[in-house]
């Protein structure tokens, strides 16, 4: 649910049930809420294929759910997904015959200004994140 911390700051958090695809859609939607009259619509609709991106990575790559975590702070948007499993993801090229799968990582390295893959603060697993600087400067 997004959240007004402070003037300038906005932030949401979700947790996401192991195998539960349908929340995927949930997660873009409360973003979009949080970006809304924050970005423009170019801005809002990238990070809302990223955060798709991930979000499934980790529903279909790992044993467990997601926590997603979204913050606005000045004109930085910074979204992270952490999960259970520490096997740290790696972007590939796929073949043809891979089909539509594969492309999650390679889009994020394209698209978005910083990403990486951190240690959780506290438990196993790992955060993957994401960040678009500038990002609400578009708004109007």
């Amino acid at each position: 649910m997004p959240r007004e911390p402070s003037q300038g700051q906005a932030e949401m958090t979700r947790s996401v049930r192991r195998a539960d695809l349908k929340a995927v859609g949930q997660v873009r939607r409360e973003l979009r809420e949080l970006l809304r009259h924050r970005c423009g619509p170019d801005t809002a609709q990238v990070a809302e294929l990223l955060v798709t991106e991930l979000v499934t990575n980790a529903l279909v790559h790992t044993e467990g759910g997601a926590e997603v975590s979204a913050s606005v702070k000045g004109a930085r948007l910074r979204v992270e997904v952490r999960d259970g499993a520490a096997r740290r993801p790696r972007p590939y090229v796929p073949s043809a015959d891979d089909g539509t799968h594969g492309r999650g990582l390679v889009l994020v390295e394209a698209l978005a200004d910083t990403w990486g893959v951190d240690p959780p603060a506290l438990g196993p697993g790992k955060v993957v994140w994401f960040e678009l600087a500038d990002a609400l400067e578009d708004a109007g």
